[in-house]
């Protein structure tokens, strides 16, 4: 009786190994492009919170491009604004999209919208 010593050879091979790399490497690079524009959609939003309460109109717009200035957000201007009037409060509101260019005629399309209450 011979015992057969062959045994299976478990875990991934080179050629898979590449690939996962690869598609993990394409995700963390779309993903380091991605949180930049989702930390300025917070800087924005924070800007609009705080100028809400500055008064009219124009003050709410000066108020909103001195935060903007602080906070370097470059995708949203006062001009962007919406401002409306509800219970005697300001209201804002703003929505713009920001394209990632991912490869070949590919891009990710990231919309942000954001109403103060």
């Amino acid at each position: 009786m011979k015992h057969s010593s062959k045994r299976r050879q478990a875990g991934i091979s080179f050629f898979g190994l590449v690939f996962v790399i690869a598609v993990l490497a394409g995700g963390g690079v779309l993903l380091a492009q991605a949180v930049p524009t989702m930390i300025e959609f917070q800087a924005v939003v924070k800007a609009m919170e705080n100028a809400k309460n500055a008064g009219g109109p124009v003050e709410v717009r000066t108020a909103f491009e001195k935060a903007a200035n602080v906070d370097d957000i470059k995708s949203v201007t006062s001009k962007d604004l919406v401002i409306t009037r509800a219970n005697d409060r300001n209201v804002l509101k703003v929505a713009y999209n920001k394209e990632i260019h991912m490869f070949g005629p590919a891009y990710l399309l990231l919309k942000y919208a954001h109403t103060t209450k």
